[in-house]
């Protein structure tokens, strides 16, 4: 099956332009912007210095001296009218990176886990069960370095954002709101569920590039002891804590 992409292009500023290719989160369309990018990255034009997927668009920076606005334009004009030409479908059977996250939910490191079992009518063992049970595709990463936006949730979890955010979420806390679960690559504020804890460090200055996850990927929660976690935690600590993910085929999922 072929399908169209509805895509519009946008100025921000003078220096970077936004490729839209819907108005709507979901994996197609989320799907056609990361194979664009790609595309544009291959292309290799003279001028252009970075691209920012997000969930349903591209932003596309660029060097103005380097590089005319409207010869930009018509590149990516014809770079879009070749991804309508494409099979649609097609791209959202591509083969990735599956990352098998180890996931702590010892309520020591899942201060919100109770909270949300009493706001779901769960227990929390069904909590953690309906989370890990899912293999979430990695939409975007954003708000913090190497923060994946990662999707979607069970509809059973899907709760607002916390009514007062916590002000330091630990490094590698992960937490749901919304259709959403994240990683927190770092200690920060945050406003979502915190619901479990990876000691596996998702954002590394030593690493190239620093993060561990990209937009495409896909992650599994895999439940491990509090023990576990502390073991894993602390060979983090010292550098010797290494994750490699395995191929990843879209057909092959429930």
């Amino acid at each position: 099956m072929q399908a169209s992409p509805a895509s519009r292009i946008l100025f921000s500023g003078d220096t970077a332009m936004i490729v839209e290719f819907g108005d709507t989160v979901d994996r197609h369309v989320n799907a056609l912007v990361l194979e664009f990018a790609h595309r544009v990255e291959r292309a290799a034009i003279p001028g252009i210095e970075e691209l920012v997927p997000t969930f349903r668009s591209l932003m596309v920076h660029y060097e103005p001296l380097l590089l005319e606005p409207a010869d930009l334009m018509a590149r990516l004009k014809e770079m879009i009218a070749g991804l309508e030409a494409a099979d649609m479908a097609g791209l959202l059977e591509q083969s990735g990176r599956l990352w098998h996250m180890p996931t702590c939910y010892d309520e020591a490191v899942a201060p919100d886990l109770a909270e949300v079992a009493a706001r779901t009518g769960m227990t929390a063992s069904q909590v953690v069960d309906c989370h890990s049970a899912e293999t979430y595709h990695v939409y975007m990463l954003g708000y913090l370095p190497g923060f994946p936006y990662m999707g979607n949730v069970p509809s059973r979890l899907v709760l607002p954002k916390l009514a007062t955010p916590r002000l330091k979420v630990p490094v590698g806390g992960i937490a749901i709101a919304g259709e959403m679960t994240a990683i927190y690559p770092m200690e920060s504020p945050g406003g979502w569920y915190l619901i479990g804890r990876t000691p596996v460090p998702i954002w590394d200055l030593r690493r190239d590039p620093p993060a561990l996850i990209a937009p495409g990927d896909k992650v599994k929660f895999d439940p491990v002891s509090l023990d576990a976690f502390a073991a894993m935690a602390a060979r983090a600590a010292e550098g010797s804590l290494t994750l490699a993910p395995e191929p990843f085929s879209s057909g092959a999922h429930p």
